[in-house]
């Protein structure tokens, strides 16, 4: 089953975000925690999407809205996207992702976006599979920190 997630799952989404940190091997740069979550789900800067199994959650896609510019509309921005270890192959991952192309088409959203880090191939076999394309000569950028700071005070 897969619902939207509300702020009492900000525990299970916290877990499950930590999951994915954790499979990136990215835990170094995770500094969230369940009330930070909280605030993100309730003030409606994401949603999250929860996958179930047997009522435990098993998988989430965490998405917020974004503009393209040059299209003239909205978009979604998949945050995160992410099926415990011991739940992938059951087609929880590919279900998260029909739901979001649904949630994308309903909103009249022009796209549904994300990233993924290089060496996932796995993951990028299943996005191409769906028909998902990179955008190629693009690279994403980040501010934060030391360097946010510094350009913010200069």
């Amino acid at each position: 089953m897969i619902r939207q997630a509300t702020t009492d799952d900000a525990p299970a989404v916290f877990a499950l975000i930590r999951g994915l940190a954790e499979y990136e091997r990215l835990l170094g740069e995770f500094h969230a925690n369940e009330d930070g979550i909280r605030t993100i789900l309730a003030d409606g800067t994401a949603h999250a999407l929860i996958a179930e199994q047997a009522g435990a959650p098993v998988g989430l896609a965490l998405y917020y809205r974004t503009a393209l510019t040059f299209a003239g509309r909205s978009g979604l921005w998949l945050e995160d996207l992410f099926v415990l270890p011991t739940h992938r192959g059951q087609g929880i991952g590919r279900a998260l992702l029909r739901e979001m192309a649904r949630i994308t088409i309903a909103g009249n959203h022009a796209a549904l976006e994300w990233n993924v880090l290089d060496w996932n191939q796995t993951a990028i076999a299943v996005y191409r599979a769906i028909g998902a394309a990179p955008r190629e000569g693009w690279t994403d950028q980040r501010l934060e920190g030391a360097a946010l700071q510094a350009l913010a005070t200069a």
